[in-house]
């Protein structure tokens, strides 16, 4: 647990590296202001190949945390997830959101409740944001597919445990859901007491993780927060899935290789 702290906190600090940038020519950026959180936000925008060929069609979205980490090696602190190259691989009709990380503000971000020994609890604020704010600006700038089921969160680690959230929080915005390598014991008490008092779950939703991921909870955790949706639902409906990689670690190389099954599976 603390080896996965240590790591995310690092990611926070130290975003650039002397690489050149790998991001494809269908990843642009824009800034936007963020007053949920008093701050500005740089966005990251992957679209499809045949978007600007094709302008009638409307694309499903995926919102992603960690936008650094995501398109280009330049920006990213132990590697990217490479996923642009992932989805142009597979001709992905889909538009990818990334969300800058908050820095030293990434933990207060991406947890929805206050941890009594690390502190953050912002997570609520930072939803609201991408709901209120950055959901509407992408849905007027872009031909998007706006309702539930075209949009999805993604995270990893504390991305995670955010998405998971996002779920509860807003089930008629995000109707999928990424989650990989989930941050579950931050806020382990609230997160399972919320989940025990959300009387139905029909979010569709992607588990990862590694069972080499130095928290010997994590796959516990996850388990637990499986059995915990399908008393919500009947399992017939096929609505969750779980992949537990076997050596699999806390990072990079774990969420790239798994980010395509998930994209797959989901779409």
């Amino acid at each position: 647990m603390k080896f996965i702290l240590t790591f995310f906190l690092c990611i926070g600090y130290l975003t650039l590296n002397a690489q050149q940038s790998t991001a494809s020519k269908q990843v642009t950026t824009f800034t936007i202001d963020a007053p949920q959180l008093k701050t500005t936000k740089k966005i990251w925008v992957y679209l499809p190949k045949e978007y600007d060929s094709n302008t009638k069609k409307k694309y499903p979205v995926i919102y992603m945390h960690d936008g650094q980490n995501l398109f280009d090696a330049k920006t990213s602190y132990v590697g990217e997830w490479n996923v642009d190259e992932t989805l142009d691989s597979i001709s992905a009709q889909v538009i990818v959101i990334g969300i800058e990380h908050g820095n030293e503000k990434r933990m207060d971000e991406l947890t929805p409740f206050k941890n009594e020994k690390y502190g953050g609890g912002n997570g609520e604020a930072y939803l609201d944001f991408i709901v209120q704010t950055l959901k509407p600006y992408v849905d007027k700038s872009y031909r998007t597919k706006t309702n539930a089921s075209n949009t999805a969160l993604f995270g990893s680690s504390l991305g995670g445990l955010i998405s998971f959230y996002g779920a509860l929080k807003y089930p008629k915005v995000f109707g999928k859901i990424g989650c990989f390598s989930p941050s579950f014991w931050f806020n382990r008490k609230e997160i399972f007491t919320l989940m025990e008092q959300t009387k139905t779950f029909k979010t569709k939703i992607y588990f990862l993780c590694g069972d080499n991921e130095g928290d010997d909870d994590m796959v516990k955790d996850l388990n637990a927060m499986e059995y915990q949706i399908n008393t919500k639902r009947c399992e017939c409906k096929l609505l969750n899935k779980k992949t537990i990689v076997q050596g699999g670690q806390h990072n990079e190389k774990l969420w790239r290789e798994g980010f395509k099954k998930a994209y797959l599976w989901l779409f």
